[in-house]
């Protein structure tokens, strides 16, 4: 539950550490005074959507904290799954508002995003404010709250499934719904493409070798003349001696020099292995000479090769795009040929998933008119006790389309009066009507969440009497099971509380502030005394709060 919440900066708020207890904890000042300020802190914390504009006057920033003890499970496990570990059972959240618009956060002292917040805070504090009231006029919200207490979770989480792989076979039957003309055209083409490709039997490199090829068939003259004339120089003719002959002189030579002389050994082997290593080398310019093709016909069929490569290049790519293209190609080929087959096969599947997802909508309708009939019963008792005795709620059910949601579109009715028809809220209800019938909806579903504190912003708009007190006696009631923060302007409310906190606005210097405090009996007296009868606060006014206190 939430026990502390420090507030630095936001409107006419300059710094405010409040404390709240367990129970009914009740929040009652003059108009204006800065109510609703505690509450858009809270959203704040809650990871809600906040402006630079709610930073007070003067101030470069806005904070807010809000201390939690005693975390449900489903809190603690989220934050484990983001994380975050809790600290003696202590959940500490921050939040910064910059004036440039941006914020930061933190989760016991740890950074977070507002996302975070925001998902950590759904399990944390249910904020009811007038505003959500008018949910009750869109029709399509009210199926949520008959769900929001069904035991039919894993139904619907199983349809929402099988509805998800409908909707996919259902995609790749209408992507097979192709115009027959263009689909033959395709046919044409891609079996063009497909069969140029595969007749010109593309390799990886080849057209690197072919170039390496042609370039030494077009030069064979030039380089015959060449190895002859290095073979001559090797060789020599009958005129002169080659390099071989004079090589094989100078090593003998300087062998002779080696017998007489042991230093030139080693000198004699070097030239040795030189002569052995020219002697090699000429081998490999004759056998260089040997292996010339000046083959034209050879070099033709290369020309012809490249310049094919060339043309598949400009229509398709390098190597390695036009192996991808074709075999993207038979794949698209392969099922537009085989079209009518793998739509008579999808369309089967089709059925079959069509099958199985109605059946379980069915079910999930079933468990909703069950479970509807159980909640309009429930909210009608709490709209009785509410004061509300000749209420009629009621639910009506259509059956629509398949969607993400079932097949069921759901409407609460009301009527207020006797002999009246059920019709929807949004025709019918007054401000008063829609509080209370929102607040009998709340304590319903409270019986179902985990949420440990909930939060009434002005729950008692538009009643008084004894409907006030009957609202302020249900909130207490469920303040038994949770926390319950409450704002109101009702004595009757008021005086139900197990904390009440008093919100004074005071000017000082031109500046405006906001101080919030507890209140002890005597305080707790004149406040609802000042409720009752205004600024100018009667002996009577005081009895009757003094009587109101005692009585609760």
């Amino acid at each position: 539950m939430l026990i502390n919440l420090y507030i630095e900066n936001i409107a006419v708020i300059e710094k405010s550490n409040i404390n709240f207890k367990n129970g009914l904890n009740i929040l009652t000042g003059e108009t204006g005074a800065g109510k609703s300020i505690v509450i858009d802190a809270i959203s704040a914390i809650l990871g809600h959507r906040t402006s630079k504009e709610m930073i007070r006057t003067g101030s470069d920033k806005a904070f807010v904290s809000a201390t939690f003890e005693n975390i449900n499970d489903e809190t603690a496990k989220k934050l484990s799954e983001l994380g975050y570990d809790l600290d003696d059972d202590t959940l500490i959240i921050s939040r910064e508002i910059n004036s440039n618009g941006k914020t930061s956060c933190r989760i016991n002292s740890r950074p977070a995003t507002v996302s975070v917040l925001k998902e950590i805070g759904l399990n944390l504090i249910n904020i009811h404010g007038q505003h959500e009231s008018y949910e009750l006029f869109s029709p399509e919200t009210h199926i949520d709250y008959i769900d929001a207490t069904g035991s039919y979770v894993d139904l619907k989480d199983e349809y929402k499934k099988e509805y998800s792989q409908l909707k996919k076979i259902e995609k790749q039957i209408d992507s097979l719904n192709i115009d027959e003309t263009n689909r033959l055209q395709d046919i044409d083409l891609l079996s063009y493409q497909v069969n140029e490709l595969e007749e010109a039997n593309i390799e990886i490199g080849e057209e690197e070798t072919l170039s390496e090829e042609r370039m030494i068939l077009q030069n064979s003259e030039k380089l015959t003349s060449n190895l002859q004339k290095a073979l001559l120089y090797a060789e020599g003719d009958g005129d002169s001696e080659g390099a071989v002959s004079l090589l094989d002189n100078l090593c003998a030579t300087v062998n002779k020099c080696a017998d007489l002389n042991p230093n030139l050994q080693e000198l004699s082997e070097k030239l040795n292995d030189v002569y052995y290593n020219f002697q090699d080398c000429v081998s490999e310019v004759s056998n260089a000479l040997d292996d010339i093709d000046s083959d034209s016909y050879r070099l033709n069929d290369i020309e012809e090769r490249l310049d094919l490569l060339y043309k598949l290049k400009r229509k398709y790519g390098q190597t390695e795009e036009m192996l991808e293209f074709l075999e993207n190609a038979r794949q698209k080929l392969n099922e537009l040929t085989q079209l009518d087959i793998n739509k008579e096969n999808l369309e089967k599947e089709y059925n079959t998933q069509l099958s199985k997802t109605m059946k379980l909508a069915k079910e999930l309708s079933e468990s909703r008119k069950k479970t509807g009939e159980q909640f309009v019963a429930n909210v009608q008792k709490e709209l009785v006790f509410l004061d509300m005795p000749n209420v009629k709620f009621t639910v009506s059910y259509e059956q629509i389309p398949l969607s993400s949601n079932g097949q069921d579109k759901m409407e609460l009715l009301v009527s207020a009066n006797l002999g009246e028809e059920p019709k929807p809220v949004a025709k019918i209800a007054s401000g008063g009507e829609l509080s209370r019938i929102m607040l009998a909806i709340k304590t319903v579903l409270a019986e179902n969440d985990i949420i440990d504190t909930l939060i009434f912003d002005e729950i008692d708009a538009g009643i008084s009497g004894s409907a006030a007190q009957k609202v302020g006696l249900k909130l207490k009631e469920v303040s038994l099971s949770r926390q319950v923060l409450c704002v109101t302007h009702q004595a009757q409310i008021a005086a139900l509380a197990n904390e009440h906190l008093f919100i004074k606005k005071e000017t000082k210097e031109n500046k405006t502030f906001t101080n919030i405090t507890s209140l002890d009996f005597e305080g707790r007296k004149h406040e609802l005394a000042r409720i009752i009868d205004g600024v100018n606060i009667t002996e009577t006014a005081l009895a009757h709060a003094e009587q109101l206190l005692k009585n609760n």
